[in-house]
């Protein structure tokens, strides 16, 4: 038996704060609810107009997703309760710090151990908002979250993600089986 839905879940759903500079390089975070990975180098973003963001976006053509972790709930959760158009300290509320990436023209924050440093690839209307389509130029990550064979370590991590149904954070963690290994006792 099975029971339908009309609220949508996506899971697992990363928590992803986004990264920007405005005009003045002053630098914006927001968390973003829809987003995620399309191919092996892009990244799509859907975002409404209004936000500090949206603006940043069209202006500087970059920006950073960083994944939010457990250590870090509380100021990730906070970007995405905030605007940077009403609130322009934002970024010192929410006790981040951020760094020049070298490669892109956004902010990475100190706080946030996994990162993707990205130009911004198109922009378009799209359903539920402008669909932002992001080229990977680099991902950056903290020495603390790398396992011995030097590879992110996503249970080092405690990456958070977000559960749409309920409206809370979940961890992520555990190897329970081995990708393009398993399935072959099927074949």
């Amino acid at each position: 038996m099975r029971k339908n839905f009309q609220n949508i879940g996506f899971y697992p759903q990363p928590v992803l704060v986004i990264g920007t500079y405005d005009e003045n390089g002053t630098p914006d975070a927001m968390n973003v609810g829809w987003g995620g990975l399309v191919g092996s180098v892009y990244v799509e973003l859907n975002i409404s107009e209004g936000h500090k963001t949206t603006a940043n976006l069209r202006k500087k053509g970059a920006f950073t997703v960083s994944f939010a972790d457990q250590a870090h709930l509380v100021e990730a959760d906070y970007v995405g309760l905030v605007s940077g158009n009403t609130t322009p300290d934002k970024i010192a509320r929410a006790g981040l710090h951020p760094l020049k990436s070298e490669f892109v023209d956004a902010p990475l924050f100190e706080e946030f151990p996994l990162t993707l440093e990205c130009e911004v690839a198109e922009i378009t209307d799209g359903p539920g908002g402008l669909r932002v389509i992001g080229r990977v130029i680099n991902m950056s990550a903290d020495e603390s979250i790398l396992g011995e064979d030097g590879l992110v370590d996503a249970d080092k991590a405690n990456f958070l993600a977000y559960d749409r149904v309920r409206r809370v954070y979940r961890l992520l963690g555990g190897v329970v089986g081995q990708a393009y290994h398993d399935g072959q006792a099927k074949m």
